[in-house]
């Protein structure tokens, strides 16, 4: 074990936990009142807003897996870049939308609002449970970020003693949730995006100089994987793949429950139309985490001896924490294993509180209890909470996968099938809720099935027409589906006169 990296990693972590728990007390509401302790009573400025979105969206998916993703594939793993782009023009003109009509209606949820555009409860659960479904494996994919520095950093790996650092993690997240709700993820990012920059900037700098320059690093990966491979023989391969995971994934992102948590928590449209002009500074920031990848392959770092028992366990997962590792003192191996740590459980601790959201609005005061006060949502918020991070630790304890991004990718089939429901409902009542339903249930049946040719491991569906072969992201085919049989079922439903149009909106609320 090193006790340097150790010790500056456990101060950190202590500092962040300490934060978590003030938090609570930070722009202090009725912390018994669901929109206090699930919204942070929707009064985020916009650098808190853009701090929390940040560490919301960019997570240890990004520190972890992105690299991991790109030391084994090349350039395929660089489609995240391009998907954060293009995720930026589509928000902005649908999610200011979305914020007026939910606090015109105390939406604390996508589903509320579902509920309420389409006057269908059975819609709004749908949702909600496609929802939740989606976001357990992704909370997973925070705890990998987690277990991978942790072992990094000298801990067991096996056995109660390998598992133990993730359990206190999760305890320590379940806590500062619970007590501070979405004000300690807020206070914490800030934090957890200083620490990113430094290390990333400092990898970004640091290792290019000891290897030699980028000219040196460049000139030791295979043009295989610069490149990715042309059309032949009428397959698109991995340009299909590539471009279908970058729009499906732009789609995806902001449809996950967290994602609208941190939205709807700011204090006005016009902070979060700021907000998407000065996002994409993240979006750099990913290009450059992605180039670690390659920083590690050129390396050879999964060769060297002292790190050799680290990539058996961990694999790809392994090629940033091996770079910081292997080109830095210990001191800032510690402050940069906290970062990827802390930035796990910023998204984490939104993730559950999202869920929570979900589970209280939407299936137990819809369904269980109508009556119940707001002390008791929030309450029933709260428990679900931790509920939801225990499904999380046993998933990742007992379900581990090759590849930590595969987590993520499969949640995303799951959540993309919400998008005709939510981001048709902010512009149009064209569409029927039973004919939603129907498409919905199209789409997850056929994205379900379609991934579970690969056994989970892959996200992508080899679709034949004609002599082509055309590979691409299961999520998107499965959301053409969706689109497909929604237009018909509603065509049908209209030509019935079975209709229903009832609506609790009206035109002038998504006006601001």
């Amino acid at each position: 074990m090193d006790v340097v990296a150790t010790t500056v990693f456990i101060a950190i972590f202590a500092f962040i936990t300490l934060l978590g728990f003030v938090s609570a007390h930070w722009r202090k509401g009725d912390m018994s009142q669901l929109h206090e302790w699930g919204l942070g009573g929707r009064r985020f400025g916009t650098w808190v807003t853009w701090f929390l979105i940040g560490g919301d969206l960019y997570t240890a998916y990004t520190f972890v897996a992105v690299p991991a993703l790109v030391f084994g594939a090349g350039a395929l793993g660089f489609f995240a870049v391009p998907y954060t782009v293009l995720v930026y023009p589509l928000v902005f003109a649908i999610l200011p939308r979305l914020w007026v009509v939910a606090r015109q209606h105390n939406y604390v949820t996508a589903s509320d609002f579902v509920a309420g555009r389409y006057n269908n409860r059975g819609l709004a659960l749908a949702i909600a449970i496609t929802g939740i479904v989606a976001t357990m494996p992704y909370i997973a994919l925070q705890l990998v970020g987690i277990q991978v520095v942790v072992g990094g950093l000298g801990f067991p790996t096996a056995g109660l003693a390998g598992d133990l650092p993730l359990i206190i993690a999760f305890v320590i997240l379940a806590a500062f949730t619970y007590t501070s709700g979405l004000r300690a993820p807020a206070s914490i990012a800030i934090v957890k995006d200083l620490l990113v920059y430094v290390t990333v900037i400092a990898l970004i700098v640091v290792v290019p100089i000891k290897m030699g320059g980028f000219g040196s690093i460049f000139a030791a990966i295979p043009p295989e994987k610069l490149l990715l491979p042309p059309v032949k023989d009428g397959n698109t391969g991995q340009i299909s793949i590539y471009t279908s995971l970058a729009f499906g994934s732009a789609l995806a992102l902001m449809l996950y429950p967290h994602a609208t948590t941190a939205v709807l928590s700011a204090k006005g449209p016009n902070t979060l139309r700021r907000n998407w002009v000065f996002l994409p500074a993240y979006s750099l920031m990913l290009g450059l985490i992605a180039m670690l990848g390659y920083f590690a392959y050129a390396a050879h770092i999964d060769q060297l001896p002292e790190l050799a028992p680290y990539f058996a366990q961990y694999k790809a997962q392994f090629a940033m924490p091996g770079l910081l590792l292997h080109f830095f003192p210990s001191w800032f191996v510690g402050l940069g294993f906290a970062a990827v740590a802390i930035g796990a459980l910023v998204p984490a601790a939104i993730m559950s509180i999202a869920a929570a959201n979900l589970f209280t609005r939407n299936i137990y005061k819809a369904y269980i209890n109508p009556t119940c006060s707001t002390e008791q949502e929030t309450s029933i918020a709260k428990l679900f909470s931790l509920i939801v991070k225990v499904g999380a630790l046993v998933f990742i304890l007992f379900l581990p996968l090759t590849y930590a991004i595969q987590l993520q990718l499969l949640g995303g089939i799951l959540i993309l099938q919400t998008l005709p429901a939510i981001v048709c409902g902010i512009y149009t009542r064209w569409f029927d809720a039973k004919a939603l339903l129907l498409g919905l249930a199209a789409g997850l049946a056929w994205g379900i099935w379609a991934a579970s040719l690969t056994g989970f491991q892959t996200s992508g569906y080899a679709l034949h027409v004609g002599g082509l072969t055309i590979p691409a992201y299961i999520g998107l085919y499965a959301l053409i589906l969706n689109f497909a049989v929604a237009i018909v079922a509603n065509l049908v439903i209209r030509m019935l006169g079975m209709t229903n149009q009832g609506d609790a909106t009206v035109a002038a609320d998504y006006v601001g």
